[in-house]
């Protein structure tokens, strides 16, 4: 039995967190947007995809921006399995008048996700 399939938490390894992390995947990017995010997707040969956020002051105050990243995180942790394995995100929300419903958010994560990783030869299983 997969022990993770079942583990709704965020693990650090599941995260991009060092500055060489992030300057891989800008270095080597494959890109994906819409109207809410953009998506910056690099193959990373795990067996599991991990997540960097970039959200500017453009996006708005302090609250605004730590809104959007609890909500992306929560997105990222619940769909894992909707997302394809293997790749480094980092997601840029887009400036908005306001943060999108959580639906939305996670509709356009998951297909920016898919665009991107398709990108690099990704196929569904």
């Amino acid at each position: 039995m997969d022990h993770e399939a079942n583990d709704q938490r965020f693990p650090k390894r599941r995260r991009l967190r060092s500055r060489r992390d992030f300057a891989a995947v800008y270095r080597l990017r494959k890109r994906s947007g819409d109207t809410r995010l953009t998506v910056l997707a690099r193959a990373n040969g795990l067996g599991y995809s991990r997540l960097g956020l970039s959200v500017s002051r453009k996006v708005g105050k302090a609250h605004i921006r730590n809104t959007w990243k609890r909500r992306l995180r929560e997105a990222f942790r619940t769909h894992r399995e909707e997302i394809p394995a293997g790749f480094d995100f980092i997601v840029i929300p887009r400036p908005a008048d306001a943060v999108p419903e959580y639906a939305a958010i996670v509709r356009s994560l998951l297909r920016q996700t898919a665009y991107a990783a398709k990108k690099w030869g990704y196929s569904p299983r």
